[in-house]
């Protein structure tokens, strides 16, 4: 498919094509930290700034973070890969644009008028509003929602936590009652405060991140009049941003501050739609797995969503010239997460790269089986009530078990996605291509591929989140033309690996695993 072609049939504005020497940025707003990392044409990566912000825990089940924080961050990120590129001789005008990249769902309110925050962003792990999905399954037209959004009713979508605002914080529901409540996932916030607020008012937002809260309707791309009503929102009092293309030179306007003040962000996706693109899963039949704070599997099944029967969510995979893309995903809600929670609350190790070392130290979980339900089960099984649980612990049990069933609950739950993905699609997969950091552990990929019984491919360059931003503002700008342009990106130094255990071996491990995942529900029911 040729990107020049489509978007001269759709679009007012010129193709534009951008000097040969052009870079792009990518801001990669991420859960746990943001960072800010600068391409070249071949998709490289020529410089970088990460910096991790606090993580705010309140209760029991509830994760927040500080937006004014995550805008701070962000424009620090830019301020430190801008001047590690100038160091290396490099112009920041060469920057000809910028693209962003999110943690999706995680909720941002905001008064329009003032432009400040009502209350700190509720991430998509946050489970405070569990009871209030509950009385939402219950109400008539529940059992329709699906076909309509593509996401059934959990915690994960951020309607639910934008409805516990409006109930349970004063400032939130006088705005909403007042008419200047608005409502944005962090990509819409992060455009709206990077291009100065109420000022410009570019209030915005991408099908990918839309696609996330249960307002868009999955077919028409358009706000539902249908589920707004289900959720009885009053649009007079509730503003919701636009929703444009995901790649676009003019809708996500311009940084109004700092070192690259003027320079358009042109282009904008969900986190996991982005490292599809950066994993140029641009046909159907493509996908990958990221291994984050999350873990998420997307799987490109063309022009038309695929609804599907067995736990999976139908959402948009991009839409860069008015002809969306949809994917089939399966959300695992904890994965790098219960490595850092090895780290920080048992004490287990002192940094995540540690994991497969202490993993290493012991030949299999002896028995033991770590089912990571901190936010309760996501894909295929939907398990609101499921908590953290491990079995399996005797005398003989050691730290080097727990860790290794904890890399284990990842790979596991990816094996239960596949096994759903092969039901609704049809067909299973030949392989699997993988990002994020967990995909540093040999040992974790390795497992993986024992797991789901086909190749596991790694890239040399995992920074395929931030490279699928890139390339969506690249697109917009003209430093790429089509997607055929990308093929030789990021394919040197892939490693492959391949399953070395028998099937009944595997299908009895799982067999465990199933076993353990039915005995940790009915814990959040009290």
């Amino acid at each position: 498919m040729s990107v020049l072609s489509d978007k001269s049939d759709n679009s007012d504005s010129p193709v534009l094509v951008a000097p040969h020497d052009s870079y792009v940025g990518s801001i990669d707003q991420g859960t746990t930290s943001t960072r800010f990392l600068i391409f070249n044409r071949e998709g490289e990566p020529v410089a970088s700034h990460q910096i991790e912000f606090k993580q705010y825990y309140p209760h029991p089940g509830w994760h927040e973070h500080d937006p004014l924080e995550i805008i701070t961050s962000i424009e620090d990120c830019i301020e430190g890969a801008v001047k590690t590129f100038e160091t290396q001789g490099h112009s920041a005008r060469s920057i000809k644009a910028v693209g962003i990249t999110n943690q999706r769902e995680t909720t941002v309110v905001w008064d329009n008028e003032t432009g400040e925050p009502l209350y700190n962003a509720i991430v998509w792990t946050d489970t405070r509003h569990q009871n209030l999905v509950r009385k939402l399954k219950a109400r008539l037209g529940a059992d329709k929602l699906q076909d309509l959004c593509g996401l059934p009713l959990s915690t994960y979508p951020s309607v639910g936590k934008l409805l516990w605002m409006i109930e349970n914080v004063p400032k939130v529901s006088e705005a909403y009652e007042k008419g200047r409540l608005a409502f944005g996932t962090v990509d819409a916030w992060v455009v709206y405060r990077l291009n100065g607020g109420p000022k410009a008012n570019v209030f915005v937002t991408d099908p990918s991140n839309a696609s996330r809260s249960m307002f868009m309707n999955i077919h028409t791309l358009q706000y539902d009049e249908q589920l707004l009503d289900f959720f009885r929102f009053d649009m007079a009092k509730l503003k919701l941003p636009k929703i444009v293309r995901s790649s676009d030179s003019k809708a996500y306007g311009t940084l109004t501050t700092g070192i690259l003040k003027g320079i358009p962000i042109a282009g904008c996706l969900g986190d996991q739609s982005a490292a599809l693109v950066g994993q140029k899963g641009f046909s159907p039949g493509r996908a990958k797995n990221t291994y984050g704070t999350g873990c998420f599997l997307l799987y490109h099944v063309g022009d038309k969503p695929v609804i599907s029967t067995h736990g999976l969510l139908t959402t948009v995979a991009y839409d860069f010239d008015g002809r969306p893309q949809y994917a089939l995903e399966g959300s695992i809600a904890v994965a790098g997460s219960s490595v850092k929670f090895l780290q920080n609350n048992f004490g287990f190790i002192n940094s995540s790269s540690e994991i497969s070392v202490l993993a290493e130290t012991v030949e299999d979980n002896g028995g033991v089986t770590f089912v990571t339900a901190f936010s309760g089960l996501f894909a295929p099984y939907w398990y609101d009530d499921a908590r953290g649980t491990i079995f399996g612990i005797t005398a003989y049990t050691q730290k080097g078990h727990v860790a290794r069933a904890t890399l284990e609950a990842t790979c596991f739950q990816t094996k239960a996605i596949l096994d759903a993905m092969a039901k609704d699609s049809g067909r299973p997969l030949a392989e699997l291509a993988v990002d994020g950091g967990m995909t540093n552990s040999d040992l974790c990929m390795q497992t993986q591929a024992d797991l789901i019984g086909i190749p596991v491919e790694r890239p040399r360059m995992l920074e395929t989140t931030a490279l699928g931003a890139a390339i969506a503002a690249g697109f917009a700008i003209g430093v790429w033309q089509s997607f055929d342009e990308l093929k030789s990106v990021n394919i040197a130094g892939v490693k492959t690996f391949e399953p070395k255990i028998n099937k009944e071996e595997r299908e009895k491990r799982f067999g465990r695993w199933e076993k353990a995942v039915e005995m940790c529900r009915g814990w959040a029911n009290e």
